[in-house]
C-alpha cells in the first residue's frame, strides 16, 4: 500500500476497526483511569473528538454514573465544579485542547485519551490513556474515534454492546450491497441519545472525504423543520432506533429512509466505507481532503 492510491490509508484504517475495538475493550487497566462513578465530568474535544465526547457523555449519564457534559474545547464552561475533565484528541497537538489543559492544570484533574504518545498533551494531563495502535495516517479519522468510543463503552460496563459492535462491524465490512448508498444527492443523519454524536460524526465524515452536502440532527427534532430538505434522490440515515412513524414520513417525501439492524457504531463503519467509495468515485483523496490537515494547530 502506498499513499499514491487515493484513500489507501483510510481504507486500511477503517477495515481495521474490529481489531482495534477488541484491543480497546481489553484495556481494563486504562479504563480504570477514566472518571469513577458518581463524579461530575466534562468531556472535551474538537471536530470528530467533540462528537465522540457527546456520545460518551450521553452513555455515561444514562448509565447513572454521574453528570457528564460534552464541549467543543474552544467553548467549554469549566467553572461548574467538575471533578475531572476528559480530553480526547488523536494527535495531542490540537491548539484548543492544549490551551484548555494548560488553563486548568492543577485545578481540575485532566485525563487525556490520546493517539500519539509523543504529543505535548501527554505531559500536560494528570493521567494519559494512550492508544497509538489506533492512530492514523489518513487526515480523515475513522478508527481512532470509534476505538476511543469503544474504550468508553467498555469502561461503562457495556460489554455486551461492545461485543455486538465488533461482530456487527465485521459483518458490515464483509458486505457488498451498500454501493447505492454512495449515490445520493444529499444526506441527513439522525440519532437519539448517544447516537446523536454518531449522526454528527457521520455528516462530518461525508463532508470531509467527499465534499458532499450533509446535515445532522437529533431524530425527534428532524420533523421541526429539517425534514423540508427530504426529497427524491436524498437519503435520511438513522443511527439506532427511529421514532415511531418517522420512516413513513420521510418516504412520503420521496426520499429514502435508511436504517440498519446493527449496533450503531458498526453502522458508522458502514458510513465510513460509503464515504470512501463516494470520494474515490468523485476523483477525491480522503487521505488528503481539501483545506484540512491532520491536526489544527493555530499560530500564537
Amino acid at each position: 500500500m502506498t499513499d499514491s492510491v487515493p484513500g489507501a490509508f483510510m481504507r486500511a484504517e477503517l477495515f481495521s476497526q474490529p481489531e482495534t475495538w477488541a484491543r480497546a475493550a481489553d484495556m481494563r487497566d486504562e479504563q480504570k483511569l477514566l472518571p469513577a462513578a458518581g463524579t461530575r465530568v466534562a468531556v472535551v474535544g474538537c471536530g470528530t473528538s467533540w462528537f465522540i465526547a457527546q456520545s460518551y457523555a450521553a452513555l455515561r449519564e444514562t448509565s447513572g454514573l454521574g453528570i457528564t457534559d460534552a464541549y467543543a474545547a474552544s467553548e467549554a464552561f469549566l467553572d461548574r465544579d467538575y471533578d475531572a475533565v476528559v480530553a480526547l484528541t488523536r494527535s495531542g497537538t490540537t491548539s484548543e485542547v492544549l490551551e484548555l489543559a494548560e488553563q486548568i492544570k492543577g485545578r481540575i484533574p485532566v485525563i487525556g485519551v490520546i493517539g500519539d504518545p509523543t504529543s505535548p498533551l501527554v505531559d500536560l494531563v494528570d493521567e494519559a490513556v494512550l492508544m497509538p495502535f489506533a492512530d492514523e495516517q489518513s487526515v480523515v479519522q475513522t478508527r481512532f474515534a470509534t476505538t476511543a468510543l469503544t474504550l468508553f463503552r467498555a469502561s461503562l460496563g457495556l460489554d455486551g454492546d461492545v461485543a455486538r459492535s465488533i461482530t456487527d462491524a465485521s459483518a458490515v465490512l464483509a458486505a457488498t450491497d451498500d454501493a447505492a448508498l454512495a449515490e445520493a444527492e444529499q444526506y441527513t443523519f439522525l440519532g437519539r441519545n448517544w447516537t446523536i454524536g454518531l449522526a454528527h460524526e457521520a455528516a462530518l465524515k461525508m463532508r470531509e472525504s467527499s465534499q458532499s452536502w450533509t446535515e445532522s440532527y437529533p431524530s425527534m427534532d428532524y420533523r421541526h423543520g429539517p425534514i423540508a430538505i427530504a426529497a427524491p434522490g436524498r437519503i435520511t440515515w438513522q443511527f439506532g432506533v427511529a421514532p415511531e412513524g418517522l420512516a413513513d414520513q420521510v418516504q412520503a417525501t420521496g426520499g429514502r429512509f435508511v436504517q440498519h439492524d446493527v449496533d450503531p457504531l458498526a453502522d458508522l463503519v458502514r458510513l465510513h466505507r460509503v464515504a470512501l467509495e463516494r470520494a474515490v468515485a468523485k476523483g477525491l483523496d480522503p487521505d488528503l481532503p481539501r483545506n484540512l490537515t491532520r491536526s489544527v494547530v493555530l499560530d500564537a
